[in-house]
């Protein structure tokens, strides 16, 4: 099918989907779901109007799930407005990290095992298969600065974290297809790669974002009418990831930190700068719905306040970013459920049953240990690591750096199931899990 035939195709599910929300929200399934079985209907599975193959079209599918994550990361972290410091915060680092990096080893030695792949190609399935989705996630993800609880802005972090932190074990499987082992190699990746990848990512974007946060806010309390803020926050996003990745730190976890430090300039003015509807609230407390998620307050003298001008700057990022997701993840996952057809594996049937309730579970409830947290909470977090986007933008990656022929047909077989039954299984899943979460909050 041609541009204008894909023109029609996708504008057609979105007003369809648009119209019908008032009799989808009420069900127990996702809107991800059904964009999921719109693709399967009019792939190859059904009405064969149209056709994706990664393995063919590898190189725009990586970057139009590089784009729709970065900004999807950058717009998490900017929902984040809790300390640093904070429990969820230090919970999200601990899934983020070592929770990943027991997923890996665990499905590492899975796909080896019990698919017989060599270990560099067993570490490069495991590495794409790692990261759970800042895309897919919204149900359980925090959808507003005010949103503090624990278990979804652990969830949340998580998500925004571990889509660059995997990178490194994807980039050393590749250099492994080519590359003898060797301890200096290791070595290697560790120090640059890994350390300087992480650590440079977070502080790369963490200081650009605070920094244009501070700078846009002083410009705004001089400037009546200041530049379209979406301008800025496009500019921002793009100019971090590109610096990171120029350096060799890691652009994702760069884009989550820039959105982070820009909220923590709206922190800090806060703090300085109390509104007086603020000046009684708790320090940490979220903001009032005007300064976190709509337009200012316009017709007041103190309009120019700066913690009037820096809720203008979040209000406007978060709108833009909200825009660009909800255009760019329907089209994303129409793709996945159209290629469904031509990547199914039952081999990711497998994968994904030791990945949703062995691999999963465990490693969250090993880095659990000695949180506090009820053990059903830790079942729940165990449970819904959504995959996604950030699995088939590893996928697409590996294709175009190295993997080739059966090797690439069977990881992308693999990686498009296991994506696939995660947004179906987790999507069915979710709100029925929180909705029990809630009553029994309720009874408490």
């Amino acid at each position: 099918m041609g541009f204008l035939g894909w023109m029609a195709a996708v504008g057609g599910l979105l007003l369809l989907m648009s119209l019908a929300t008032g009799w989808i929200r009420p069900l127990p399934v996702t809107h991800f779901a059904l964009y999921l079985a719109v693709g399967a209907a009019v792939g190859p599975w059904g009405l064969d109007l149209l056709n994706v193959d990664f393995l063919r079209d590898a190189a725009w599918m990586e970057r139009l799930t590089e784009v729709a994550l970065i900004i999807s990361l950058f717009v998490g972290g900017l929902k984040l407005r809790v300390p640093l410091d904070a429990g969820p915060a230090a919970m999200a680092r601990r899934l983020a990290f070592p929770a990943m990096f027991l997923g890996i080893a665990g499905m590492t030695l899975a796909a080896r095992l019990l698919l017989g792949l060599d270990w560099p190609v067993a570490l490069i399935l495991a590495a794409m298969l790692a990261p759970t989705d800042p895309v897919l996630a919204s149900v359980i993800a925090v959808d507003n600065a005010a949103d503090r609880d624990g278990l979804r802005v652990a969830l949340s972090g998580e998500a925004g974290m571990n889509d660059g932190s995997a990178m490194p074990f994807l980039l050393l499987g590749l250099t492994l297809l080519a590359t003898p082992w060797s301890w200096g190699l290791f070595g290697h990746w560790a120090l640059l790669e890994l350390v300087w990848g992480v650590v440079g990512g977070l502080g790369i974007g963490f200081a650009m974002g605070w920094g244009i946060g501070w700078l846009s806010t002083r410009l705004m309390l001089i400037q009546r009418d200041p530049g379209p803020s979406a301008l800025l926050t496009l500019g921002l996003i793009a100019l971090t990831y590109a610096a990171a990745q120029s350096v060799g730190a890691l652009g994702f976890l760069a884009a989550f930190a820039a959105g982070a430090g820009m909220r923590m300039v709206e922190v800090g003015v806060v703090r300085e700068h109390p509104h007086p509807r603020l000046r009684r609230r708790e320090r940490d407390e979220p903001l009032p719905a005007e300064f976190v998620a709509g337009p200012p307050v316009v017709g007041r003298e103190d309009r120019g306040e700066p913690v009037q001008a820096v809720g203008r700057l979040m209000s406007d990022a978060l709108v833009f970013g909200d825009t660009m997701e909800h255009l760019l993840a329907p089209l994303l996952v129409l793709l996945l459920g159209i290629a469904v057809a031509r990547h199914w594996d039952i081999d990711g049937v497998g994968m994904a049953a030791v990945l949703f309730f062995v691999v999963r579970p465990l490693a969250v409830w090993l880095v659990t240990l000695g949180s506090g947290w009820p053990w059903q909470r830790r079942l729940m977090v165990g449970w819904l690591g959504i995959r996604g986007i950030g699995g088939i933008n590893y996928l697409c990656y590996a294709i175009t750096h190295g993997v080739a022929g059966a090797q690439a047909g069977h990881l992308a077989g693999i990686v498009v199931t296991v994506t696939a039954l995660s947004t179906v299984v987790h999507g069915f899943s979710a709100q029925p899990l929180l909705a029990w979460r809630r009553r029994r909050a309720g009874r408490g």
